[in-house]
């Protein structure tokens, strides 16, 4: 158990690496051919990766931090740390849209031709390939090892590849526009392109902010997981009879699981403490990373002649343990 999840810990590092080295390239090959240019598009995509590379640093190091064990000062381990990484990250997303819609603002003002607008297309596409790649890993990781982090780092870089396509359509209206049609006012085309692309990484910045904080609040876990558990439970029954006041949440990529079990009352301390780690373990099973709390209440079906016990029993499997104890008492 403690070799998976150290691989899994290894497996995240090693993708949150490889997003900060092809960010970094993607920053100055995007910025060097932005300011040759002139073009107001391509530098605020050069933008759009600085902060992708501030994200993936982020990510990296929130990864690192969230594989650490439980320890006195952290009791329930160091999963939010991701939660919380991917909160900044959503509101650092969303400043570089402003900081590009500003910029864009003033472009549009004082519109300027640009200067060999086929460099532009072809960093685009460069872009585009290299995200396309690197959020595919990112994506197949992230779901894999259940890393927010991850996952919130993939998404950035999807964006950036929808928002290099963009681009690259702009410019590449210029470039040829300016071919076919050299009499034509193409000026304006690379600013609108810019504030589209800050319209969507804003869109983006917003669902970031909500998967984040999702963790940070302690929602419960979606409901297709807590019926995952409910199942898990219901194997056991009738030794357990009946279930109540479960309480779910996740923290970075660990679940916390807690419920009430009603047992026979005569159940031994031993025995009911096997059947918790019997569920304890049928739960890690269906839903790994999870800590599972199971408080044992009694439960005297034998004195109930309606639903008082709070049982979830059948009426047979009811019935049954009834006249088990009348033969008992005679």
């Amino acid at each position: 158990m403690q070799d998976d999840q150290e691989t899994r810990d290894k497996r995240k590092a090693s993708a949150a690496r490889l997003s900060v080295i092809s960010n970094s390239i993607l920053v100055l090959l995007k910025l060097v051919i932005g300011i040759a240019i002139g073009s107001v598009s391509v530098i605020s995509e050069a933008t759009h990766s600085g902060v992708d590379l501030l994200a993936a640093l982020i990510a990296w190091f929130a990864v690192r931090i969230s594989g650490k064990p439980a320890d006195r000062d952290h009791p329930f381990g160091h999963g939010k740390i991701e939660n919380i990484s991917g909160t900044v990250e959503a509101l650092l997303i969303f400043l570089a849209a402003c900081g590009i819609i500003f910029e864009a603002a003033k472009k549009l003002a004082n519109p300027q031709p640009l200067e060999e607008p086929g460099l532009g297309v072809a960093v685009m596409l460069v872009s585009a390939v290299a995200n396309i790649m690197v959020s595919r890993k990112l994506f197949t990781v992230g779901t894999e090892t259940d890393s927010v982090a991850l996952q919130a780092d993939a998404w950035h870089l999807r964006t950036d590849v929808y928002t290099s396509a963009g681009v690259m359509v702009g410019l590449g209206i210029i470039w040829f526009g300016g071919i076919l049609f050299p009499k034509a006012d193409l000026k304006l085309v690379d600013p609108l392109v810019a504030i589209g692309v800050a319209l969507l990484i804003i869109k983006t910045a917003f669902k970031l902010t909500v998967e984040s904080t999702r963790g940070l609040m302690d929602v419960s876990l979606p409901p297709e997981e807590e019926e995952k558990i409910r199942k898990c439970i219901s194997v056991f029954a009738p030794t357990v009879r009946g279930v109540h006041r479960l309480r779910t949440r996740k923290s970075g990529s660990y679940r916390f699981v807690e419920f009430h079990a009603r047992v026979d009352a005569s159940m031994s301390i031993s025995e009911s403490h096997r059947i918790t780690d019997m569920i304890s373990l049928s739960i890690k099973e269906c839903l790994p990373n999870t800590v599972v709390t199971i408080h044992i209440e009694p439960c005297n079906c034998t004195l109930a002649t309606d639903e008082s016990c709070g049982c979830q029993l059948s009426e047979d499997e009811l019935k049954a343990i009834r006249a088990k104890s009348e033969d008992n008492m005679e």
